[in-house]
């Protein structure tokens, strides 16, 4: 097998939600496998962190500091990127919020504001990098994050369902529309990882209980989200678009017993 298959070397790769959780994993495996990397997100400070330990490690790496809700900052975080690196080839898609609250009670600011990140932000972030690609006649990947509540449900969730729901199903039509012009898009989905976002839910008695459902009776590790990751920012998904990479060890796929 070609040692290089799953080379992102010299790729110029932008993550956003750069500063914490998947992003920041995500940020720092691309620099650490020879991506120059912009990372991306609204607090400048935890973005610089990130991105000094990228450099300090012999990496490549800025942090921009944006906000996806925004399209003037997000133009302004690609025009970054090329007055750096060039023009981008990999878009990871991380930044998300939650807001938990059971259906009744849920107000509209809780929904309208899960969906104006997740999705709106999403949205907006990849047309923005497809838009730069198709014009100076680049390929490149853009890489949704989801999960596996888009396609499994759980209580109090409605809003953060929804808005990954519509991840994947959005990434579908996108692949779609971008497939003449090189460019795949393809979806992560990733199933109970700790991170910055879910490491309090999943110390709670509830999670503590969902952890014994599941098949593999433990919580997914970073580090192995890090070969889905590579696989899609790297050429050796060349023929992979409007997919969906599910990483849950079948809990997904479980009937509740």
């Amino acid at each position: 097998m070609d040692n290089k298959l799953f080379s992102v070397e010299g790729k110029v790769a932008l993550v956003t939600g750069a500063g914490s959780g998947l992003g920041e994993r995500f940020a720092r495996v691309l620099g650490e496998h020879g991506a120059e990397v912009v990372c991306v997100a609204r607090r400048k400070e935890l973005l610089e962190k990130v991105a000094n330990e990228i450099n300090d490690s012999g990496g490549s790496a800025i942090a921009v500091s944006a906000d996806v809700s925004d399209r003037a900052s997000i133009e302004a975080a690609f025009d970054t990127a090329e007055e750096k690196y060039g023009v981008v080839d990999v878009v990871v898609n991380c930044a998300g919020i939650q807001a938990l609250e059971s259906f009744l009670d849920m107000a509209d600011e809780q929904f309208t504001s899960v969906m104006d990140i997740n999705v709106n932000g999403l949205w907006r972030v990849a047309q923005i990098g497809a838009e730069r690609m198709v014009r100076v006649g680049k390929g490149g990947s853009i890489i949704n994050i989801a999960s596996i509540l888009g396609l499994m449900a759980r209580p109090a969730a409605s809003n953060y369902c929804a808005s990954k729901a519509a991840v994947l199903h959005m990434t579908k039509s996108m692949a779609l529309d971008l497939v003449d012009k090189g460019i795949r898009v393809n979806t992560m989905a990733p199933g109970y990882f700790d991170t910055d976002l879910t490491s309090w839910w999943l110390q709670t008695e509830e999670g503590q209980a969902a952890k014994a459902r599941l098949p593999i009776k433990r919580f997914g590790n970073l580090q192995e989200l890090d070969g889905p990751l590579l696989l899609l920012a790297s050429d050796a998904s060349s023929y992979m678009s409007g997919s969906t990479l599910v990483i849950d060890a079948a809990h997904s796929v479980k009937i509740v017993e």
